[in-house]
């Protein structure tokens, strides 16, 4: 079940200022979309010693179509606690903001195995991220292992978060504004601040603001937060079309902007 926002007192909740039902990203599809862009993480085992406690240690972590790959060695501490039992968790973060909670981070839940025999898909999922693992790869004492992902839990800041079933995570593909999604949330709140006034003002019932910030983007739409007589409140609005590159996404934020214009004049 997902959650997008803390439980509040019976009708303290304010009235959105916009239309939730326009098409949002799933959390399956905001959590791939995080783990596609992190290269390391928390892998957490069972404990030999004193048995039976978590064990956590950094690693450095690739995706196989959804699926954590590691490249480890059977001298790790982690290693042999998987060799003795498979259950594991893997924890990816983000960083970057002033607040670490409100950043977005993805547990994966799963059965953690040795990849057998040559695994070549794994290795070049892995070398693709991780170049430099090249010259110890082959080592004798090192080997690919996967993470067998049976759930996900998923937490996208304050308010947004909830479990990601096995089916939902293998189905969910990375956004495509991902990589460039920072890069173009910068642009518009350093270059084109007025331009969010006039999308919330146009396209929602946040019309008495006086500033707005692009909080972010993907696929379908943004996401902004409105600065409002009772303090920030979040809009989202959706692109006319799904998008699948930056250059499309500027093109419908620009057309969107014809239109506030358009609508307001």
């Amino acid at each position: 079940m997902s959650e997008d926002a803390h439980a509040r007192p019976s009708g303290d909740a304010p009235e959105p200022l916009y239309d939730v039902n326009v098409p949002t990203p799933t959390h399956a599809e905001r959590a791939r979309t995080l783990v596609a862009q992190i290269s390391t993480g928390t892998l957490c085992t069972l404990a030999l010693e004193p048995p039976g406690y978590p064990y956590g240690s950094f690693v450095t972590v690739a995706f196989e179509n959804g699926t954590p790959v590691f490249l480890i060695s059977r001298l790790a501490e982690h290693t042999k606690n998987l060799e003795r039992d498979p259950r594991a968790s893997l924890l990816v973060a983000e960083g970057g903001s002033a607040d670490p909670l409100a950043n977005g981070r993805v547990t994966m839940l799963g059965l953690c195995t040795r990849v057998e025999g040559e695994g070549r898909s794994a290795r070049a999922a892995f070398l693709a991220s991780h170049p430099n693992a090249a010259y110890y790869a082959d080592f004798r004492d090192f080997a690919f292992w996967k993470l067998h992902v049976a759930s996900v839990r998923y937490i996208g800041g304050y308010g947004r978060m909830s479990w990601v079933s096995e089916a939902e995570w293998q189905t969910a593909e990375p956004d495509p504004l991902g990589p460039s999604a920072a890069g173009t949330i910068a642009h518009m709140n350093t270059d084109h601040a007025d331009a969010m006034v006039l999308y919330c003002r146009a396209f929602s019932k946040a019309t008495e603001i006086t500033a707005a910030s692009m909080t972010g983007v993907d696929r379908y739409g943004f996401e902004m937060s409105a600065k409002t007589a009772e303090g920030p409140r979040p809009v989202r609005l959706a692109f006319p079309r799904p998008v699948s590159t930056p250059e499309q996404a500027r093109a419908a934020l620009i057309s969107m902007l014809k239109d506030a214009r358009g609508r307001l004049a």
